[in-house]
């Protein structure tokens, strides 16, 4: 089986066994990350199908790290970042609007860290598909992605303030989430 350097040159030079090859290799790593953004399975395949196009059209702009051994790593992050813009993207193709609310971040209640700090992340993205759209992406680029505020409200056209906003709602709604399968397990 040939290395993901030799598949990667292979898809430069347009070679479809390549291509293929890696189309099989990362479709479930990029079915994961665009599932943290569209719910529907048939939705998120044409998106998944959609970010290789964009792989494959852009590979020449991927840059190879100095360090062979971090390959895999740093291809990995950059069809990850392809895949969350072209959901984001989706979903703005669905009439998926976000409405910015008239609530200031300072009137935001402030809240202690506790329920969700003891979270594993597996916990919290079974938990994602509760959030209402806006907060789920905004979770997902902050806290998953690592995107700034700054970033965010440039990528999805709110106020940074406004991405704060629906960040705190998200952790909220998640913390009162799990809160509730807790009790839950402890009256079963």
């Amino acid at each position: 089986m040939l290395q993901l350097e030799d598949l990667l040159k292979g898809c430069l030079q347009n070679k479809n066994k390549a291509k293929e090859a890696i189309y099989k290799s990362f479709y479930g790593y990029l079915m994961g990350v665009v599932l943290r953004y569209v719910n529907d399975r048939h939705d998120a395949e044409e998106v998944v199908n959609d970010c290789f196009v964009k792989v494959f059209k852009h590979m020449a702009s991927f840059t190879f790290p100095e360090n062979k051994d971090e390959l895999q790593k740093a291809f990995k992050g950059w069809i990850a970042r392809i895949s969350s813009r072209t959901a984001i993207d989706f979903l703005r193709t669905k009439k998926v609007r976000i409405y910015v609310d008239d609530i200031e971040e300072s009137q935001q209640p402030i809240t202690v860290v506790n329920v969700i700090s003891k979270l594993h992340a597996q916990d919290i993205l079974s938990l994602l598909n509760a959030l209402p759209e806006t907060q789920k992406v905004i979770f997902n680029l902050y806290e998953i992605e690592g995107y700034s505020h700054d970033e965010i409200s440039k990528l999805l056209n709110i106020s940074g303030s406004s991405s704060r906003v629906y960040l705190t709602r998200a952790k909220n709604k998640l913390r009162e989430l799990y809160s509730k399968i807790l009790i839950q397990s402890y009256v079963n």
